[in-house]
């Protein structure tokens, strides 16, 4: 029998440009969920800063990555857990004459505080591509981890199923996906007809990868003050069930939950996506582009 892994997602209000508070705060709900004997703690994308891009000094915050992911490695072998620190949005500059690039990444740390992988963020959405860089071409990678094989994605890559068939055609899992994702991110039109849409978004998506990849989805998003747009609905969704655990749309908050692995062999061996997508002779190749004819 495939074994049973307890996952935590942590559901955080990022308080702007406040660094240390929310690492506090974050280490807090880490210890906490270390107790109740959790193997992993999910935290949402842009939790040391909120998406803060135009305030002044954002950038002096950003050159701050390092000590933080220190910190959390520290936290990651001090209370014996794996954690993925939601995201950490990143300066980096290849010389003197270059601009700041900013990259949000996400990290897995093992529970002796190792970093087992990496991952920048790919698919950007709209107002995040005046300040971010890309991961653009680079090839989704599969981490090997003490829960087993895990793929690391950030908030809209859940819109693009190819990011989750490349993960899973490399034996991944789980699939952790922090996310700072707000009901005000839909348009006038949307908000229209269902003031609730990026709800029903993120409950439909997340249920639909889970069943169409058979793989265990590890959702953490940000929550925050009522009114603010704060959508929360951090979650953790298998195949046949859906979510395991469902937090609320605005409080902050964390669960513990346990994620029987036998779920995701029971939904392959049913669905046989797995196997479909090794056969020499699949059909797909998860890859668009634009053919340019040849003279």
């Amino acid at each position: 029998m495939a074994p049973i892994v307890k996952v935590a997602v942590i559901q955080l209000y990022p308080k702007p440009m406040q660094l240390e508070h929310n690492f506090n705060k974050a280490a807090q709900f880490v210890r906490s969920v270390a107790t109740q004997g959790a193997e992993l703690a999910v935290l949402p994308e842009y939790h040391l800063t909120n998406w803060q891009p135009k305030s002044p000094g954002f950038f002096d915050l950003c050159d701050q990555w390092e000590t933080y992911l220190k910190k959390y490695q520290a936290l990651a072998k001090e209370c014996g857990i794996c954690i993925v620190p939601g995201t950490i949005v990143e300066s980096h500059r290849e010389n003197e004459n270059e601009e700041d690039r900013l990259l949000n990444v996400a990290y897995f740390i093992d529970h002796d505080g190792e970093i087992k992988g990496k991952y920048v963020k790919k698919n950007l959405w709209g107002p995040e591509r005046e300040h971010l860089t890309s991961s653009s071409r680079d090839v989704h990678e599969v981490f090997d981890t003490p829960l087993g094989k895990v793929g690391l994605l950030i908030c809209w890559d859940l819109a693009f199923p190819e990011a989750f068939r490349e993960l899973i055609a490399q034996g991944a899992k789980i699939i952790i996906v922090p996310t700072f994702w707000t009901l005000n991110d839909c348009n006038e039109a949307g908000l229209k007809l269902n003031p609730c849409a990026e709800a029903l978004f993120l409950d439909s998506m997340l249920t639909a990868r889970a069943f169409e990849n058979t793989c265990a989805i590890v959702f953490a998003n940000a929550g925050g003050p009522p009114g603010r747009g704060y959508a929360g609905l951090s979650q953790v969704v298998v195949p046949f069930v859906g979510a395991l655990t469902r937090l609320g749309s605005c409080a902050e908050g964390m669960s513990v939950v346990d994620v029987d692995m036998q779920i995701l062999e029971d939904a392959e061996d049913n669905y046989k996506v797995r196997s479909d997508l090794a056969r020499d002779d699949w059909h797909y190749d998860y890859r668009h582009s634009k053919v340019k004819e040849r003279l």
